[in-house]
């Protein structure tokens, strides 16, 4: 505790040099050092930003948290890379740590991920032999309980009875925002509504209170395995951050009020009363302000970060890297690129226990609304596949904390339409964890994502979000359009150590669409798989119109291609048709080839055209290639309307279609 407070003192005294945000542990600290002395090396735990107390008692030295303080190269959570009390570790002595974001509450999805992983291991018989069961904690503000990913999270916790304990840390703030301005209820009430979820309430300044009900909350769910939530009071001593400062909101009243509380004063009170000589409480005092600046000196000392390493762990090296196995064994039956889907996933669960699949409807009375996930809860039991609420954040924001732990999920949200709730925890967690943990935690998930438009589905169900995934860095995206593809990505996406969404097309899952035949393939062999990242060409341009210069390159995915052949049909040998199968990384290589052979370009989608990767593959195009063309890049995407209308006549109006496509090539071979 007094380390704490030393820490704090020293980073307030030298402010010109500790000059990234960072908050401080004040007044929380008995409920942290509590908690985090419970704490084993086989547990997970995620701190909230201030933290740092519960770190130093789960065994992280004061030197550590500093070099993360001043963004150093050997900063052992992020390498210079993230806020101090950001942490991320898999030190084999401490607890571990998944990559911790700055979004308040985001961390309750990926460490309830982590407890249900752990319960899955342990119904599987894969989870490692330990003398007590791991159990895994999670630290919240409690204006951070407000946030509907808390209520996913603890919903989800009660629903499958899972292993985790939720530290609610009550100092009445939310930054300027009383209680009283943003709540009807503190953590422990609102918590009453989850049935099943056990709960009490500390007096989180006292320490005495605090290790009692850490030890007997801690050591009952090493027993039952079940959900527990402590609700904390404790006082803010410090600032929010070092940028939003006490003064600037709070009154000298307040600030009296809630030093009247501090942890600090109240253990040295207890100690003086069990005999303990006032020197001793000195000198350890004494101890602790030097531990405290000899490890803020080492770390100024310690190196900056190299700027040549900003772009190291973007992504984790996939050991895809080569097309393998058979794309069309001999006598193989041609099937549906539903189908083709379900036979990936299937031969992948036979192989790896560690595979769990859930989300909306995929469960056993429906296999997936269309039937995308039939049988496979059948086949592997409702423990591997089962059906979740409709929770996209949790479906997706979990995989973090499963994959922490050895399990490797595929996952579904229903509609492409619905995926916004998710993007949080994309953009928050998942996208940035490999990168801001330095390399130590990648997330390898595949994230199945149904989507496009046909036959009236209307403004909700048709929706194209594949620009607004591709914004995301950190993850991959990709978007086979016929069978033989869908298996091959699907098995490349489960071995990518790297969060992947598969895009795939409902009109093209049962070749309903005019056209789509050719979406049905023969089933490739169990070990087919494509690399992400590489295009394919579908059809070939003649070299004789080649030379004629009477050729151009379509560049397209999904729907596209079927329009492309389409139109195809009416400039026969003058086309080549690129399908790009992979939108985040894109086949570079695979455009400028083609781009260079033709000189004329079409890119072909069914998203709208304003802000759309095909708009940011035009600018590639034209930065790369701009000598070789010789007509302006085209680009024909549906119009540019709000949604995707539900009568068929103006969804056709709406979507680009081969009859369109043929006038723009018209235009363009006239060049």
């Amino acid at each position: 505790m007094y380390t704490a407070k030393a820490m704090a003192e020293v980073y307030e005294k030298n402010k010109t040099i500790a000059t990234y945000v960072h908050s401080t542990s004040r007044g929380h600290e008995a409920i942290q050092i509590a908690m985090g002395l419970q704490l084993q090396p086989h547990d997970y735990f995620s701190p909230y930003y201030r933290d740092d107390a519960m770190m130093l008692a789960a065994g992280f030295s004061p030197q550590a948290l500093m070099l993360q303080l001043l963004a150093k190269a050997n900063d052992p959570f992020s390498g210079g890379r993230s806020y101090y009390c950001h942490p991320s570790s898999l030190a084999t002595n401490k607890p571990k740590i998944i990559h911790q974001s700055s979004a308040t509450g985001m961390q309750a999805i990926p460490t309830t991920g982590i407890a249900q992983g752990l319960q899955y291991l342990q119904q599987v018989n894969l989870l490692p032999l330990h003398t007590t069961p791991p159990i895994v904690v999670c630290s919240l503000g409690d204006g951070c309980v407000t946030e509907g990913e808390v209520a996913e999270a603890w919903q989800f916790a009660v629903l499958k009875q899972l292993p985790i304990i939720y530290v609610v840390q009550d100092n009445s703030w939310s930054i300027s925002a009383t209680a009283a301005e943003t709540r009807t209820m503190d953590a422990y009430e609102y918590a009453a509504g989850f049935v099943g979820m056990q709960r009490i309430r500390v007096d989180g300044s006292n320490f005495e209170q605090s290790y009692k009900v850490c030890n007997d909350v801690v050591n009952w769910v090493r027993k039952n395995q079940k959900p527990y939530l402590i609700h904390a009071t404790v006082p803010l001593l410090n600032h929010h951050t070092s940028g939003v400062r006490k003064e600037f909101y709070r009154t000298h009243a307040d600030l009296e009020k809630h030093a009247l509380n501090d942890p600090i004063p109240k253990l040295e009170k207890l100690f003086l009363a069990n005999n303990v000589d006032f020197i001793d409480l000195e000198t350890h005092w004494v101890a602790a302000k030097e531990t405290a600046l000899n490890a803020f000196e080492a770390a100024k000392k310690a190196d900056a970060p190299l700027p040549n390493t900003a772009t190291n762990y973007i992504y984790a090296p996939t050991p895809i890297v080569a097309e393998q196995g058979e794309r069309c064994p001999k006598n193989a039956e041609k099937i549906l690129m539903v189908d083709a889907a379900l036979l990936a996933i299937e031969e992948l669960m036979h192989l790896h226990p560690e595979l769990l699949f859930f989300g909306q409807d995929v469960g056993q009375r429906l296999g997936g609304v269309f039937r995308e996930a039939a049988t496979l809860a059948d086949k592997f039991g409702s423990h591997r596949v089962y059906n979740t609420a409709i929770q996209e954040a949790y479906i997706t924001g979990a995989t973090a904390g499963l994959c922490a732990v050895g399990v490797k999920p595929i996952v579904e949200v229903q509609f492409a339409d619905y995926i916004y709730p998710a993007i949080n925890q994309l953009v928050t967690e998942l996208s940035k964890s490999y990168y801001l943990s330095n390399g130590k935690h990648n997330i390898q998930m595949v994230l199945r994502v149904p989507t496009g438009a046909y036959g009236g589905g209307g403004p909700y169900h048709s929706g194209s979000v594949e620009s607004t995934l591709c914004s995301i860095k950190g993850i991959k995206v990709v978007y086979p359009s016929n069978a033989a593809c869908m298996k091959g990505l699907m098995k490349a996406a489960f071995y990518d150590p790297n969060p992947v969404v598969i895009l795939e097309h409902k009109g093209i899952y049962w070749s309903k669409l005019p056209a789509t035949e050719a979406a049905k393939q023969p089933q490739p062999s169990a070990d087919y798989i494509i690399p992400i990242g590489k295009a394919n060409t579908v059809l070939a341009a003649s070299e004789i119109q080649i030379k004629l210069g009477n050729t151009c390159v379509i560049i397209t995915y999904g729907m596209g291609v079927y329009w492309a052949l389409q139109a195809a049909k009416n400039f026969i040998g003058m086309l080549q048709i690129v399908d790009l199968r992979s939108l985040q990384p894109y086949d570079e290589e695979a455009i400028l080839t083609a781009v260079k052979l033709h000189g004329k370009v079409i890119l072909l989608t069914e998203e709208q055209v304003t802000h759309s990767v095909m708009q940011s593959i035009a600018g590639f195009i034209g930065m790369q290639a701009f000598n070789f063309l010789d007509a302006p890049v085209q680009i024909i995407g549906a119009l540019n309307v709000p949604a995707m209308p539900i009568h068929v006549a103006l969804e056709n109006e709406v979507l680009p279609n081969a009859a369109k496509l043929t006038t723009a090539i018209k235009t363009i071979l006239a060049y």
